[in-house]
Formats: C-alpha cells, sequence, structure tokens
C-alpha cells in the first residue's frame, strides 16, 4: 500500500530540499523566495487535505435527526389515516386526498433528506477549491519567474535593450534555474492530488486534473528551452 498512496510527508521533505538547492545556487534570486512559499504552502495544504478525510460529524448527526424526525412524522400521520375507517364515498375521497398529500410530502421529504446528505460533500468540495486557487496563483507566480529566462540570451548575437531584464548568462545556471522551475511546477501538482485522495468526489478530481494539466503544460514549455540549452552546448563542444 506504500506506492499506491501519496505520502504528504515525503511531498513536503521534497520541497524542502529543493528550497536548499535554490538557496545555494541562487540565494539572491526571487525564485528562492518563491521555494520558501513552496514549502510553507505545502505544509498547510497537506494539512487541509488530511482534514478532510475525516467526516464532518455534526452534519451527519443534522441528517440522522432529521431523518429520525421524519420518521417519526409519517408514522404520526399513519396513526391519523387508517384505511380501516373509510366508510362512505366522502370518507374515501378524503382519505384519497391524504395519501396523495402524504406521498408528495415523502417526495419532498426525500429530496430534503438527498440535499442533506450531499451538503457534506458541496462543503468539503468548497473547501478543496479554496485552497487549490492559491495553489494555482502559486503556479502562475513560478512561471513568471521562468517567462524572461530565454536562451536567445546565451547567443553572442543578443544584445539587450536599456528595459531588459537581468539575464542568466551562464548555460549551466540557466539551465539548473530552468529546473527548479519545472521541479516546484510538479510538486505542485502532487499537492493538489492530495485532494484527490482525501476527497472522494468527481468535480474535485476534475478540479485537481486542472491544475495538474496546467503545471504539466507549464512545465512542457520549460523543458523546451532546456532542450534548446543543451542543444546550444552541444554544438559549442562537438566532442560532447
Amino acid at each position: 500500500m506504500r506506492y499506491r498512496t501519496l505520502d504528504s510527508k515525503l511531498i513536503i521533505d521534497t520541497a524542502e530540499r529543493l528550497e536548499k538547492r535554490v538557496s545555494e545556487r541562487f540565494p539572491d534570486a526571487g525564485l528562492h523566495g518563491v521555494a520558501i512559499e513552496l514549502v510553507s504552502l505545502s505544509r498547510d495544504l497537506a494539512k487541509a487535505a488530511k482534514a478532510l478525510e475525516a467526516p464532518i460529524w455534526w452534519l451527519r448527526g443534522v441528517v440522522v435527526t432529521a431523518i429520525a424526525a421524519g420518521a417519526l412524522t409519517f408514522l404520526f400521520v399513519g396513526t391519523i389515516l387508517p384505511l380501516g375507517r373509510i366508510s362512505g364515498t366522502h370518507d374515501a375521497i378524503q382519505s384519497v386526498q391524504g395519501i396523495e398529500s402524504l406521498i408528495n410530502m415523502i417526495i419532498l421529504a426525500m429530496l430534503g433528506f438527498l440535499a442533506l446528505i450531499r451538503t457534506e460533500e458541496r462543503i468539503k468540495r468548497k473547501q478543496v477549491f479554496r485552497k487549490l486557487h492559491g495553489l494555482r496563483s502559486l503556479i502562475h507566480v513560478i512561471d513568471m519567474h521562468q517567462l524572461t529566462k530565454d536562451p536567445a540570451a546565451l547567443s553572442t548575437d543578443f544584445k539587450p535593450t536599456s528595459h531588459s531584464p537581468a539575464r542568466i548568462t551562464d548555460r549551466g545556471d540557466l539551465a539548473r534555474y530552468l529546473d527548479y522551475c519545472s521541479e516546484m511546477l510538479s510538486i505542485t501538482g502532487k499537492i493538489a492530488a492530495l485532494f484527490a485522495q482525501s476527497v472522494n468526489d468527481n468535480v474535485v478530481v476534475d478540479g485537481v486534473n486542472d491544475i495538474e494539466t496546467l503545471s504539466s503544460n507549464l512545465s512542457r514549455k520549460i523543458w523546451q528551452k532546456i532542450t534548446l540549452i543543451d542543444g546550444s552546448l552541444r554544438s559549442a563542444r562537438p566532442g560532447i
């Protein structure tokens, strides 16, 4: 079972190791601050996902109480509509109308009970999407940090303008910087998957899949840049 479920502790440990690696290689870069935030968010969301595994006991108590009250009401109504006392056309018509009203009441009560039962799903779903919103924002922050890290800046023909951002001119450092961004995006996808593991809800799973798709697509763009860097490095060193 160890490899069939995600371990939040291992995800947090991975985020912490990544933060240390970023701090050692790029201590003054903004990416280091993003890595610190990723560690903090990993801890918070792992705790939130774990909490969502437990049932909402007070809500389940309300549901049980409502069902019990409804059952007692039906029993009480049944005692004042005994079919054995029907005599005459007028009594029969009144009894039929009463039974019809009772059936309508039962249908409405069942719909109400179903709504109460699904309330727990809706509450947990709302909590999950509130957490995923913060995770989605962090993903875009990571993407912003790799946005200006263009392999074209490594070319000798590249001419920056007066408004060009600071560039990493070393091929190895640039590739490592982009690789760190890709790893961060991968971790965000694993954090999101913790919620799909904790809450068995199709809507939550779809939301988690959206987060994973977003992080994967952005990571794919980063690896295209890394591929260009590796290609230029091989061109510069034919013997590699």
